[in-house]
């Protein structure tokens, strides 16, 4: 009874109960007295028995651990090539799609470098040659000159300024040229880049008197006279030339200009006009832009400034009317049109960064629609398993 109640008693607490016999008795005595020397034949069994244990209970064990590592790898490499494949395409691809992004915008460069060219020397600059010597010594035969077209939209011509002018009508026969609207000019300026329209009988002359100014030679001195004021030429005459061998005494009318040459001896100039439509004088709106600048060649680059006896104060006065004579000249002083190169500089120089804003505001518009479809795209991260 006692037994049985303490059985009862031990298999309700779950309590285990290990019976020892002699054999677990001997083996414990040999654990707890140290280390224990075993044969050969007996470490060769144990080792057998290890290994059929081994077999029989860790394979799924030995697979799993074996696998774990195989796996761990096979993830990082999957990440590897994910994260090589995401960061884009093979060098030779990217080379690829470089080059056909490059030939895809050229023609798009070119076009709005031609775009901007015509517009730069329809409205701001364009150069001219100068083929003949009536405004030597200022400008020599072949130079380059620049010429400003901006310049007369922000201020009056002034005394003393070099202008372009196109002289038909009123020292050629012809029509007197209009400048016409921007659309008319955009269209003319494009033509005559490249060859079509007909451009006129284009002329460069230093202005000598504007609207209202009494223009006259000459005084004791032989000088010519402003206003009553004589001008000093000397600085840019050509050297040993006389300010006028022909006498004049002219007041410039409304709306034109009275204008000479440098080289006196051989200019044709308004003094050789003077039984022309106006006496002489051009039409304002004849004038195509200021000549500012020598470019060609390099040893003759310098500014045209504007000559200091044009700065005097008394040029301002107003002068009588008179009448005037005529004297012979043999060379019309002419600019014509270059090779558009400068413009076509400027026009490939502004269009290289505006091509450049424009790339990059695509490639930012094309890299934002990406990200936005890959949110929509990829699924959620799976959340962690809840831990037991």
């Amino acid at each position: 009874m006692a037994l049985s109640s303490l059985g009862d008693d031990v298999g309700r607490r779950g309590v285990w109960v290990e019976v020892s016999g002699p054999q677990d008795s001997a083996a414990s005595e040999g654990r707890d007295s140290g280390p224990a020397v075993r044969s050969d034949t007996e470490s060769s069994a144990a080792a057998d028995e290890t290994a059929a244990n081994a077999q029989a209970d860790g394979p799924s064990q030995a697979d799993g651990a074996a696998s774990a590592p195989g796996a761990a790898a096979s993830s990082s490499g999957g990440e590897d090539s994910g994260s090589a494949t995401g960061s884009g395409a093979p060098p030779t691809r990217r080379r690829k799609r470089k080059q056909r992004s490059f030939w895809r915008e050229l023609p798009i460069l070119v076009a709005v470098a031609l775009l901007l060219a015509v517009v730069i020397k329809t409205f701001a600059i364009q150069a001219f040659w100068i083929p003949s010597g009536s405004m030597e010594n200022t400008l020599e035969i072949n130079d380059r000159v620049l010429v400003n077209k901006i310049v007369y939209h922000t201020r009056p011509i002034h005394r003393g300024d070099i202008v372009v002018f196109n002289g038909d009508g009123s020292w050629d026969p012809g029509t007197i040229p209009v400048t016409g609207n921007i659309f008319q000019q955009f269209g003319s300026g494009f033509a005559s880049m490249f060859g079509f329209g007909h451009p006129g009988d284009i002329l460069i002359k230093r202005v000598i008197g504007i609207p209202g100014d009494h223009v006259a030679c000459c005084d004791a001195q032989g000088r010519v006279t402003v206003n009553g004021v004589p001008l000093n030429e000397g600085t840019y005459l050509y050297p040993g030339s006389a300010p006028s061998l022909a006498r004049f005494n002219i007041t410039v009318p409304p709306g034109r200009l009275w204008v000479m040459g440098d080289n006196r001896y051989y200019s044709d100039d308004s003094r050789d006009h003077m039984g022309d439509p106006g006496g002489g004088t051009i039409p304002v709106s004849a004038v195509i832009g200021r000549a500012f600048i020598i470019i060609w060649p390099p040893s003759r680059w310098r500014i045209l400034p504007i000559p200091a006896t044009f700065q005097q104060p008394a040029l301002t006065a107003a002068a009588a009317t008179g009448s005037a004579g005529g004297d012979d000249a043999v060379v019309a002083a002419q600019a014509r049109p270059t090779v558009q190169t400068v413009p076509l500089v400027l026009g490939f120089a502004g269009a290289i960064p505006l091509t450049w804003l424009q790339r990059r505001a695509r490639t930012r518009a094309v890299r934002r629609r990406r990200r936005g479809r890959d949110g929509r795209s990829s699924p959620p991260e799976p959340a962690d398993p809840p831990r037991v």
